[in-house]
């Protein structure tokens, strides 16, 4: 799918896994079609490759963020950013919140091995 100045496809490495890879300029035309594109088509695993990614405005920020909420206990999902996604991420994402990793087989092996960490805490009522 080509929106505005980026290129986002689709593939399914495992039954399971999603991986969604921009190509391009990120900004406020395509980010959000982009955070939809990869919700539309992810299963219970998603991998976002923005690796490619040459430019990212804010608007990718609020998108990456749309998605992180939207995804919410159903989807599992990690980040690959490119030197253009990084340096706006240690900005506006300074505590390292949303998942990250270094490269797409990375982050397919971090979803496969590790739970994602809950986002609620149980305590027991007291006795």
């Amino acid at each position: 799918m080509t929106c505005h100045t980026a290129r986002f496809e689709a593939a399914a490495p495992l039954p399971s896994t999603t991986v969604v890879t921009a190509h391009g300029e990120l900004d406020a035309v395509n980010a959000q079609p982009l955070a939809d594109f990869a919700l539309q088509r992810a299963n219970h695993a998603l991998v976002l490759d923005l690796s490619e990614v040459e430019f990212f405005g804010t608007a990718g920020f609020s998108a990456l963020h749309t998605l992180n909420v939207r995804s919410g206990a159903d989807i599992d999902w990690v980040l690959v950013p490119s030197t253009a996604v990084s340096r706006l991420l240690r900005i506006c994402d300074p505590d390292g919140a949303l998942p990250q990793s270094e490269t797409v087989d990375a982050a397919v092996t971090a979803l496969h091995g590790a739970p994602r960490p809950s986002l609620l805490q149980l305590v027991a009522e007291p006795g």
